[in-house]
């Protein structure tokens, strides 16, 4: 009688492990129909697209500078603030660095 009650278990364990591989294949199969319908959905419209988003840092980056320019030549140089913008002031600077007269 023992053998008898011993297959039981093992009965009761393949039935609950066939179960499981069910249930394990059955979320399979729902998550590739997710994947599928995702594919299917249109594409996202950008309200703000990446072409006018380089434009947008490109600008900012440039007032940063010119910003960044008037703060260092007037505060740090003891200089008028938009005199850093005028072209003889570069060219001063660029004479003084190259050496020239």
């Amino acid at each position: 009688m023992e053998p008898t009650q011993s297959n039981e278990p093992n009965e009761k364990n393949e039935a609950e492990q066939k179960q499981e591989k069910a249930q394990k294949n059955k979320m399979k199969n729902e998550k590739k129909q997710q994947k599928a319908e995702k594919k299917q959905a249109k594409p996202v419209r950008r309200i703000f697209p990446i072409w006018l988003r380089i434009v947008v840092v490109l600008i900012l980056s440039f007032l940063a500078l010119i910003i960044g320019l008037v703060v260092g030549y007037s505060v740090l140089g003891d200089g008028s603030p938009m005199e850093v913008l005028e072209l003889d002031t570069w060219r001063h600077i660029i004479d003084i660095i190259t050496g020239g007269s």
